[in-house]
């Protein structure tokens, strides 16, 4: 439930997907999630370190950690199902 809780906070999802190509600054980071609030971006960037998925590296980028990685290959399925689910509901 906790992973739950975690994935369903608004822009949590994105930032990760994200982050899946490799390391993003927090400009770019928030750029690339629609100029989403830097307050927002700085609380769900520290929720999902305190959590191991994401991580600051020495050169001040973010990104997954292996479990952020793990986390992130897990999904895949439930993002495939929902490009089906999209696909039939047009």
């Amino acid at each position: 439930m906790a992973a739950l809780d975690l994935f369903g906070r608004r822009w949590t999802l994105r930032i990760v997907w994200e982050l899946h190509e490799g390391p993003l600054g927090f400009r770019p980071l928030q750029q690339r999630c629609d100029a989403m609030s830097s307050s927002v971006l700085r609380q769900r960037l520290v929720e999902l370190a305190e959590a191991g998925l994401v991580r600051q590296a020495d050169d001040g980028r973010y990104e997954l950690t292996p479990l952020g990685a793990d986390a992130r290959e897990a999904l895949g399925p439930l993002s495939r199902w929902s490009e089906r689910w999209a696909a039939e509901l047009e």
